[in-house]
């Protein structure tokens, strides 16, 4: 058997076809003839579970993840082994496989934990790989700890490879702890290393991650363009295990902004793209989205980011530039069922002490205005009533459903391993 590590890179079209043709259920991992070595058919499975995973066929990719993993020889393979584990942990985060995932970050931790023991000298690679594992298990603090270095030791080693993986995995650090420009400045470091070199999945991954952030600054003109990027450049390497992602991505940047029927038709576009028993993270997160923005109980929807709001049956309210009562609808809003008085009134929204000569006809002129906003005209079978006036002042009918869904919410839930399946290994 031959020496040399198992790097994963290119497998030559022979080796592959050789792999193929013995390949099916029931034959052993390594076929009986001489003309195949135990590393050529790790690196050809590899190639193969990179194919079905760009394919967006999970289960066969995991197949032949693990059939790589069973030819790689530790500790000379460790590098490739956290690798492959990477895959089989996003495979795992996206089936909602919470066990597994688990078992694939302590076999990593392990990997790691023997690199620091074992190497001479810790290399950007080493540090690149230690903080992805502590972001598995949500410590993102001692993560960017670790990408921090490997950033500046991959720039000391020439190491262009690991620099860029380093800085879209500082981008994606910056953006678990809710810090968007950090991720900005980080994604836009790495948009002009690849310009320089030639990563095109990076550049898929870079443009999510940019749709992602610029959804979190508010910029929907800039995060739709990077969406559709991300899909231009993915359909030209014929990758489609982010096409249900991006369209979520879309659909959520029109919610955001407000509009509510472009936004589901994007969510349905995705409902119908996805493969619903393997991509079950990304069902969820769509079939959350729908019934979100479908959500006939809720009364009024308010946005504080954007400014908006849209009434159940109004639609959705154009407040302009009337700053004042979007302060008082929120304020009363975000208290339902406690009473301002004119004082109350006064000091939260005006900043200022009561003063009847100054503050009664303001209050009340305010008020009737807002009021004339947002609530629908009475009918029969409507009655609602937002704002309530009682003796103690003004309140929020504490009895209508109010969501405040838009305030910069992403996605909606958790992700196994603190991964999805459009973050890169």
């Amino acid at each position: 058997m031959e020496t040399q590590s198992f790097e994963l890179g290119d497998v030559s079209q022979n080796e592959t076809r050789q792999v193929l043709a013995f390949v099916g259920e029931g034959e052993s991992l390594i076929p009986t003839s001489e003309s195949l070595t135990k590393l050529q058919v790790g690196k050809a499975y590899y190639q193969l579970g990179k194919i079905y995973y760009d394919k967006a066929d999970l289960d066969q990719a995991e197949v032949n993840f693990i059939k790589s993993l069973d030819c790689a020889e530790l500790p000379k393979d460790n590098f490739s082994v956290l690798k492959i584990l990477g895959f089989l942990i996003r495979i795992s985060a996206e089936k909602l496989e919470t066990e597994k995932a688990s078992k694939y970050i302590s076999m990593s931790e392990s990997i790691v934990e023997d690199l620091a023991s074992n190497l001479g000298s810790l290399n950007a690679e080493f540090f690149y790989y230690s903080g992805l594992v502590k972001s598995y298990r949500g410590d993102f603090d001692a993560a960017y700890i670790d990408y921090d270095m490997s950033y500046k030791r991959s720039k000391e080693e020439n190491d262009p490879d690991t620099l860029a993986k380093c800085l879209l995995a500082l981008a994606n650090n910056s953006l678990n702890k809710s810090n968007s420009q950090d991720a900005l400045d980080y994604i836009q470091q790495l948009d002009n290393l690849l310009k320089i070199i030639e990563k095109e999945y990076l550049v898929g991954s870079m443009h999510m991650t940019y749709g992602k952030i610029y959804l979190g600054l508010g910029d929907h003109v800039n995060s739709l363009k990077h969406f559709a990027l991300a899909n231009e450049t993915l359909q030209k390497k014929k990758c489609w295990n982010l096409y249900g992602y991006i369209l979520l991505g879309k659909g959520q940047v029109y919610k955001i902004s407000g509009d509510f029927e472009k936004s589901l038709i994007y969510f349905n576009l995705a409902d119908q793209a996805v493969e619903k028993n393997k991509f079950k993270r990304l069902a969820n997160l769509i079939r959350s989205e729908i019934h979100e923005v479908n959500d006939s109980s809720v009364d009024i929807y308010l946005d504080r980011v954007n400014r908006k709001v849209k009434e159940k049956t109004i639609g959705v309210i154009d407040f302009k530039h009337r700053f004042v009562l979007l302060e008082i609808l929120f304020l009363l809003a975000n208290n339902r069922g406690s009473y301002y008085d004119k004082d109350g009134l006064a000091k939260s929204i005006w900043k200022d002490e009561y003063n009847p000569l100054i503050h009664d006809k303001l209050i009340y002129t305010s008020i009737s205005r807002l009021r004339k906003l947002i609530e629908p005209k009475e009918t029969g079978e409507t009655k609602r009533k937002y704002i309530i006036r009682g003796k103690d002042g003004y309140t929020f009918n504490p009895d209508v459903k109010v969501r405040f869904q838009m305030e910069a919410k992403l996605s909606p839930g958790k992700a196994v391993a603190n991964v999805d399946i459009s973050s890169p290994v």
